[in-house]
């Protein structure tokens, strides 16, 4: 049986994406905050780091800066271990002067540092997932099988398989199969693959396991920009092409909503995903702040982070993150607050106004939000009224935005005393 130091883990940080906009306006899709402390991109790192797999690069092209400086300040390994987290950033060569192209051209383009790692088998993975996953699991059945390509398959309902690229896969796992996106009821029902009648379908979840001299053959042979819609379609007809059934919680944070939705979950009690399992811990980079101080406030199912400072609130089924102020009289229900990368005033003050006149960072006095993303280092003057619109609602307005009925405002935006945002 290989060892998992034969694994090379390569994490792709996505492209110029705008489901997720205005949260991705001045950072990636893996650098957007969740959970009130954490970013996208702990989340297959703490994954990979879980798993024993410690050889592991991230592909990062669009809005880098804050993704590259997280990695390099929270993923470092002591000199005596064999394995390392490194950002192979695009860049233009004297072979190729084009950005990526897509999630196999991004791999193409890092063949050359591929090979130099010398591992024999390479696990593609995405960076704007939510799941915990033993990756070494997977690695086994991928051995087991002596697999070519190994796809990591979700069981999804019939309402839920035009979302996603379907496989069929036959009784040996090994997969027949394939459409993304089926919406013809005739060409569903070709692709069961369970005898369940709740979920029937098997959807990619954007895992990949390959042996490391296909994919070099696969990408140098071939001019696939992808790997769900080209590579795998094409190798199931050359090569042995299996899937491993992952039914543990699973969830792609690839639009406002389901961002939304997806945080606001790990409110309620026993949620699905679990980021109180002390087997299978989140890293995040490690942060030297005080308890978070709550004075005269009712919180009901809030997860709150460390650092903040509640006055005088009452908060319910939101999410309060890092450093978060919050001052006089304030109602939050449905919330997400990600809170502030820095303090600018002296804590737990209730100064709606600072000396030089400004809005200091935090939510104001008598402020009432609900149903709303509040990015970091927003200033939220006093009085602020914001209600969700109905779902489906698109808007932008100044230093805000709707994005299905969900009000965002940006990271770093200000919004004045009195300011009403509702239907």
């Amino acid at each position: 049986m290989p060892s998992l130091d034969d694994i090379l883990a390569v994490i792709l940080g996505g492209g110029r994406g705008t489901r997720l906009y205005p949260l991705i306006q001045q950072r990636s899709k893996p650098a957007v905050p969740i959970a009130g402390k954490y970013r996208l991109i702990d989340i297959p790192l703490s994954n990979c780091i879980n798993s024993g797999i410690f050889k592991i690069a991230v592909l990062t092209q669009f809005n880098s800066v804050s993704l590259n400086r997280h990695i390099g300040q929270t993923y470092n390994f002591d000199a005596f271990h064999t394995g390392w987290v490194q950002v192979w950033a695009a860049e233009q060569t004297i072979n190729s002067s084009d950005w990526y192209q897509g999630t196999a051209d991004a791999v193409r383009k890092q063949l050359f540092e591929i090979k130099s790692s010398r591992a024999k088998y390479v696990l593609i993975l995405a960076g704007d997932h939510l799941y915990s996953m033993d990756y070494s699991e997977m690695a086994r059945f991928h051995w087991e099988k002596d697999a070519d390509i190994t796809v990591a398959v979700h069981p999804v309902a019939a309402t839920d398989a035009s979302r996603f690229g379907i496989l069929k896969q036959n009784a040996g796992c090994r997969i027949t199969d394939f459409a993304e996106k089926p919406r013809d009821p005739q060409r569903q029902a070709e692709l069961v693959s369970r005898d369940d009648d709740a979920l029937p379908y098997l959807a990619s979840m954007g895992i990949y396991m390959f042996k490391t001299e296909v994919l070099e053959q696969l990408l140098t042979e071939f001019t696939f920009d992808d790997f769900g819609n080209h590579v795998i379609p094409h190798a199931m007809n050359s090569h042995n092409v299996f899937g491993y059934e992952f039914e543990g919680y699973w969830e792609d944070i690839g639009t406002i909503r389901s961002f939304y939705e997806t945080n606001l979950m790990l409110t309620m009690p026993d949620p699905p995903f679990d980021i109180f399992n002390a087997s299978r811990p989140l890293y995040t980079h490690p942060r030297y702040l005080p308890g978070s101080i709550i004075r005269n406030s009712t919180l009901e199912n809030v997860l709150l982070a460390e650092g903040g400072c509640i006055l005088e609130a009452h908060i319910s089924h939101s999410i309060v993150g890092l450093r978060s102020q919050i001052r006089h009289k304030v109602q939050i229900k449905d919330t997400i607050i990600m809170g502030a990368d820095y303090y600018d005033v002296m804590q737990c003050h209730d100064a709606d106004v600072l000396p030089n006149g400004s809005i200091p960072i935090g939510v104001g006095s008598d402020c009432q939000i609900e149903g709303a993303i509040i990015d970091k280092n927003a200033h939220i003057g006093k009085g602020v009224i914001i209600r969700s619109f109905p779902r489906g609602t698109d808007q932008d307005g100044p230093n805000w935005a709707v994005r299905d009925g969900i009000v965002v405002i940006p990271k770093g935006a200000t919004l004045l005393p009195g300011t009403c945002i509702k239907p």
